[in-house]
């Protein structure tokens, strides 16, 4: 018998143009292809000869076992995700199914992961450049998470700053998640903080809107949208929505681009961890002042003044690879 393979394959938004080369050829590759209904409809041109199992929304597991069954006959086999299989995709389900059934990396069957574009990294070229700085995901189905779980998340990500990009906000039965995350993030973010919200993106449908933290549960938001939420540097200017870097920290952006008096190319802000610790330590302030400041745990502060500073090492490379 042939060995089995299951592949796990990310189609990335839908469109054809941005389908990468490994999972077209993983498709060609598979006798069976197993999908929701409207991923397999995707990619239909590209499955003809092969046996086609569609399934509905909420039946992700049996996707997996579906796959697990057909690998064990000797099948290679495409399970299709939208997106990154990896990312609120089948990938987590099928490796569950698959150690529940006893499969080891040196089973006979073989998983390969092919990666795509998930939709926060598909919206956000849409719209501009809004992930340039720190950035989250978090998705507001309660199918499978316990509410107070995703409420505390949407609280740490809004207090933090981060970019948020909110997967699953509305459904036909979940309504109200969407406003709850809205109430959460306006304890902690400007009404005015940019949102874009974009909907079947990459596809016939694609919609693309523009709005405020306050009056972005106005829009037309469903199950196909993914909505970003801006952090406080976050702007929209014709048309494109930006988060900062941070360079106008650094850098004399709108001159010659040389370094600002106290800061050197390629070394931490002089509001860096080395300059922050001096300014903590020469403020006078005791550890729990200094807690309320920075909004910090008073442990944190204390742990972190309990130790020496560290010279900046050498650096040639300022940011991190991508």
């Amino acid at each position: 018998m042939n060995k089995g393979k299951i592949m796990l394959v990310g189609l990335g938004p839908g469109s054809h143009d941005h389908l990468t080369a490994r999972a077209r050829a993983a498709i060609a590759e598979a006798d069976t292809v197993i999908g929701y209904v409207t991923y397999i409809r995707l990619v239909a041109d590209l499955l003809e000869g092969k046996e086609v199992i569609r399934k509905s929304m909420t039946e992700e597991l049996d996707r997996a076992i579906e796959a697990l069954d057909r690998a064990r006959q000797g099948r290679k086999v495409a399970l299709v995700s939208s997106g990154d299989a990896g990312v609120y995709g089948m990938a987590g389900p099928t490796f569950e199914v698959l150690f529940q059934a006893g499969w080891t990396p040196d089973s006979e069957i073989e998983v390969e992961i092919v990666p795509g574009a998930s939709a926060l990294n598909t919206c956000a070229a849409l719209v501009g450049a809004p992930l340039t700085h720190d950035f989250c995901a978090i998705s507001l189905s309660d199918l499978l998470t316990p509410w107070p779980v995703i409420a505390r998340r949407l609280d740490a990500a809004a207090a933090s700053d981060f970019v948020t990009a909110l997967y699953n906000p509305k459904s036909g039965r979940r309504t109200r998640q969407i406003v709850e995350a809205q109430r959460l993030f306006l304890r902690h973010r400007d009404a005015d903080t940019p949102v874009a919200i974009v909907k079947s993106a990459y596809r016939p449908k694609q919609r693309i809107e523009f709005s405020t933290l306050a009056k972005m549960t106005e829009c037309d938001i469903g199950m196909l949208t993914t909505v970003l939420i801006g952090n406080s540097s976050t702007f929209v200017r014709d048309g494109l929505m930006v988060t900062p870097r941070g360079y106008a920290n650094k850098y004399d952006v709108a001159g010659d681009g040389a370094a600002r008096s106290g800061e050197q190319a390629g070394r931490s802000l002089s509001t860096g961890l080395n300059g922050w610790l001096e300014t903590l330590r020469s403020s006078g302030e005791t550890p729990a002042q200094l807690a309320a400041r920075y909004r910090l745990p008073l442990e944190y502060i204390v742990a972190t003044l309990a130790e020496g500073p560290e010279a900046d090492a050498e650096d040639s490379v300022e940011e991190p690879a991508a």
